[in-house]
């Protein structure tokens, strides 16, 4: 029953987000955004998706069970739901699964983007790890940690290209990793 509760609860969220994604994506292109990043933008909604089929299946047809960790991955989980809030309210009507870009935006710099470049990805990330293993479900762990690191490795540069064509993201975020924005620029201010 518990299992059936949780992955119903992301299912609703995903789809929720889906909606709230299609709403933001209308009032940008409606403010003239550009839409980037389709060619993969498939491969994404499939990985995603299958991680789901795949996770309901391993469970049920090899009747995993709740992990004898499940408090502190539940725990985890509820932490980075929480992120996951605060990184979408932070980004607002420019929030999107898609990459829309606006042409001459500001740059989102608050909420956990002070901090990170792409916090919704880490977030995505680790929820594609907590999630399998609070139902021992390893197979799907292993496989979709894979997937994941391989389309975010599409993913984030084909972001990030956008962005510096479109508007001034390296003016404040500097050359410097994926993930990590330079903090030592910052410093010296």
């Amino acid at each position: 029953m518990a299992f059936f509760v949780f992955i119903g609860f992301i299912i609703f969220q995903r789809l929720t987000e889906l909606v709230i994604a299609k709403r933001n994506e209308k009032w940008m292109k409606g403010k003239g955004a550009i839409e980037f990043g389709k060619g993969h933008y498939p491969a994404m909604i499939l990985i995603h998706t299958s991680f789901f089929i795949f996770f309901i299946f391993e469970v049920i047809y090899f009747h995993k069970s709740l992990s004898l960790f499940w408090p502190i991955l539940l725990s985890l989980f509820l932490f980075t739901q929480v992120m996951r809030i605060w990184a979408l309210t932070s980004l607002g009507r420019f929030w999107n699964t898609k990459i829309i870009i606006l042409p001459g935006a500001d740059i989102v710099k608050k909420g956990p983007y002070k901090i990170i470049k792409h916090p919704n990805y880490l977030i995505v990330t680790l929820e594609l790890i907590i999630i399998p293993l609070m139902f021992n479900a390893f197979f799907t762990l292993a496989l979709f940690t894979f997937l994941n690191i391989v389309i975010l490795s599409i993913r984030i540069p084909a972001e990030e290209r956008a962005l510096r064509e479109l508007t001034k993201y390296e003016d404040e975020f500097g050359k410097h990793g994926r993930f990590v924005p330079n903090l030592l620029n910052k410093c010296d201010n």
